[in-house]
């Protein structure tokens, strides 16, 4: 019943396109130089709460990805400009009879630039098949604060992850040296989700990098944040690029360790204090 009720639902593909610059004649703001979109993956109007940085919210109206959706994300930031991307809500993947709901996002950070991506929880529901592919491209000196964060079910609810696939890529290089590559596969029912070696039956999980970064800032994050976290978190650095990992079971905590991080680390980044998006809040 459900493969014929999937059958009938129609298929959404959505692109979306953004290019960031440094308007030479905007006190040095960066605004949107393009945008380019089809299907419902689309921006508000761009906010300006801090002095340049360029604050978008993604929006994606459906709510949800269903087998055979497909997202995909391009933005490419040119030299010296600095975007901040977010979502205000959720990212869900439903359940599939059988095809995947994809969502893909691509970033090109150009010399100088900084690309801050933090994104709302990703959550995966029962006998969902789904992947996200996260590809992050810097250019010499580029820089790059972002997290992804993933729930396998509603526990809450009394809908556990017991059925079904999640596919989580994530690559960051610079000047075509690869950083970090990672590929982590979900499946219900299989011990990856209760080993100790895997998610030890906890439901959320969360990565966070940061680039460039050195000892003192990881340092100050393991004696700020690491020694006070309620749950499993961990940080380490290889490469310049500071790595951040959760196990828990609440986006919510997550959110809130990862923001802390954050906070820490733009200063040391970027030489100004964090400015949290007002859709946060909402």
């Amino acid at each position: 019943m459900t493969l014929q009720l999937e059958k009938n639902i129609r298929r959404w593909e959505a692109k979306l396109s953004l290019d960031f610059c440094v308007a030479s004649n905007n006190n040095g703001r960066t605004v949107i130089a393009s945008r380019k979109h089809f299907g419902p993956l689309v921006i508000q109007k761009p906010f300006y709460p801090e002095a340049s940085p360029c604050h978008i919210y993604l929006l994606h109206p459906p709510g949800g990805l269903v087998g055979g959706d497909q997202l995909t994300l391009d933005v490419n930031l040119q030299q010296k400009s600095h975007a901040l991307i977010t979502t205000p809500g959720a990212a869900k993947f439903y359940r599939s009879a059988k095809e995947t709901a994809s969502q893909v996002q691509r970033f090109n950070i150009a010399a100088g630039a900084l690309l801050e991506w933090l994104p709302q929880e990703t959550i995966v529901f029962d006998q969902a098949n789904a992947q996200v592919h996260t590809e992050v491209a810097l250019t010499d000196d580029a820089k790059f604060i972002g997290w992804e964060i993933s729930c396998l079910g509603r526990p809450a609810g009394n809908q556990p992850f017991t059925d079904g696939q999640f596919v989580q890529k994530i690559q960051l290089r610079r000047n075509d040296r690869p950083l970090v590559i990672e590929r982590a596969l979900y499946q219900g029912n299989r011990p990856v989700l209760s080993a100790p070696w895997g998610l030890a039956n906890h439901t959320t999980a969360g990565t966070m990098m940061i680039t460039p970064a050195n000892q003192q800032l990881l340092e100050l994050i393991r004696m700020q944040v690491q020694a006070e976290s309620p749950d499993l978190f961990s940080v380490t650095l290889i490469d310049g690029v500071l790595l951040c990992r959760y196990l828990g079971s609440q986006a919510a905590t997550v959110k809130k360790i990862f923001t802390q991080v954050w906070e820490i680390a733009r200063p040391v980044v970027q030489g100004i204090n964090v400015c949290i998006p007002r859709i946060w809040n909402t």
